[in-house]
């Protein structure tokens, strides 16, 4: 439901013509396709943040995979919940051995040719 939510909020503010981006871990194929098809053709973009289940677990600063993978931490997703990775996202971003602000700059440089270099200099993520 909070996937709904989100994506219908998502689409209000495209309709007025923002560009969103919404971060969420969205562990079922099915609420993220329920979420594309709120959208318009080709205006819901699928960005695939793929971290392996250890490496999560080794940058956790509040020990949460920990917990969970002690089975302290019910209904974590990827441990006691299952991922259901994207199919086809539109960008598959691989974190493992890469800076964060390396992988900022191909997500921002993959969405201005996505949308023709029509960003502006205030649209741009810093």
């Amino acid at each position: 439901e909070n996937i709904r939510r989100v994506a219908e909020v998502a689409k209000l503010m495209a309709d007025a013509g923002l560009i969103v981006l919404v971060s969420f871990i969205s562990p079922f194929r099915d609420e993220r396709r329920v979420a594309r098809e709120l959208m318009e053709e080709g205006e819901f973009i699928e960005i695939f943040v793929d971290t392996p289940l250890d490496e999560c677990a080794r940058r956790d600063p509040k020990g949460l995979y920990e917990k969970a993978l002690a089975g302290k931490i019910a209904n974590f997703t990827g441990v006691s919940s299952c991922y259901e990775a994207p199919e086809n996202p539109e960008l598959h971003i691989r974190t493992v051995g890469h800076q964060p602000n390396d992988l900022a700059l191909a997500i921002e440089e993959f969405l201005d040719r996505r949308i023709g270099g029509q960003m502006t200099p205030l649209q741009r993520p810093t």
